[in-house]
C-alpha cells in the first residue's frame, strides 16, 4: 500500500474502533506467514479486523490469511497478542454487505444498517 493508502486504513480503522465490534464464535481457519494452517475461532468481528483464538504467540506485524466458511480467504496483519488471543487488522475493509451476510450466519440474528 502507498503512503496515502495506509493513512487512509489507518483513519478508518480507528474510526471503526469506537463502534461496537460483533461478538460471535466462528469456526475458522488462520495461516500465519511462514507458518502452517491451523483451526482457530473467531471471538468478534468489525469491518477493519478480528480477534481469534491461538495456541502460540504470533508477532505483531506478521501478515496472516483468514479463512471462514463460504468465503474468500482474507489477508490480515496481526495488530496485537494477549493471553491466547489474537488481534489482527484486514488489509482492505471488508465490505458491509460482506461483513453483514457473516453476522447473520453467524450471530442468528438478522442485521440491519440504517
Amino acid at each position: 500500500m502507498s503512503s496515502a493508502e495506509d493513512e487512509k486504513y489507518a483513519l478508518a480503522a480507528q474510526e471503526d474502533r469506537s463502534a461496537t465490534r460483533a461478538r460471535l464464535t466462528i469456526p475458522a481457519n488462520l495461516r500465519p506467514s511462514g507458518g502452517k494452517s491451523f483451526q482457530t475461532v473467531v471471538r468478534d468481528l468489525s469491518l477493519s479486523g478480528f480477534s481469534a483464538a491461538v495456541i502460540d504467540r504470533i508477532p505483531p506485524g506478521t501478515i496472516c490469511w483468514l479463512s471462514l466458511p463460504d468465503h474468500e480467504v482474507m489477508q490480515a496483519k496481526v495488530v496485537w497478542w494477549n493471553d491466547s488471543l489474537v488481534g489482527c487488522a484486514f488489509e482492505q475493509l471488508l465490505s458491509p454487505a460482506v461483513h453483514d451476510a457473516i453476522l447473520a450466519r453467524w450471530s442468528g440474528e438478522k442485521v440491519y444498517r440504517g
